[in-house]
């Protein structure tokens, strides 16, 4: 088994399992076939901590897999979307990709420093947002939120 790179992003204890992977696209987009879908899924599981597309596609690559970037991509959509996986965007404004161990809602508190990342809920963000839209005449809002800080080791 090859060694597991570290990299700035990393977070600590996740193992590296990959879920069964659909590749049925709600809005009709055509990603070929599930072993290209599996493949993409298995690469981020294997990679710690939130990894951009770049980073999956090369470690595909180093794998052998000869899957290009742009379908990287569409399928790192389409498991966003089946919630498989989650994307942050780091303080540059990149996204960033991850298997993420909750299937509920959720956000990510990340280290500017290290990229450590922890899981957390935003109840109060969540009550925010639904006041906001239901004032506003929105409905089926959804929304991201990003948190950035210095983790206990950098703070």
């Amino acid at each position: 088994m090859p060694a597991r790179r570290d990299g700035p992003w990393s977070s600590s204890g996740r193992p590296a399992t990959v879920r069964s992977v659909t590749v049925d696209h709600p809005r009709g987009t055509r990603v070929r076939g599930t072993k290209q879908a599996s493949a993409v899924a298995a690469a981020l599981a294997s990679l710690p901590g939130f990894r951009s597309a770049q980073e999956i596609h090369a470690e595909l690559r180093r794998q052998g897999e000869g899957v290009g970037l742009t379908t990287v991509y569409r399928h790192l959509q389409v498991l966003i979307e089946q919630g498989v996986i989650d994307s942050i965007r780091d303080p540059s404004g990149e996204a960033l990709y991850r298997q993420c161990g909750s299937t509920a809602h959720h956000h990510h508190l990340t280290c500017r420093e290290c990229g450590r990342s922890v899981e957390v809920e935003g109840r109060v963000v969540e009550q925010w947002a639904e006041r906001v839209a239901a004032e506003a005449g929105f409905t089926a809002v959804n929304h991201t939120v990003e948190l950035f800080g210095l983790c206990p080791e950098h703070g």
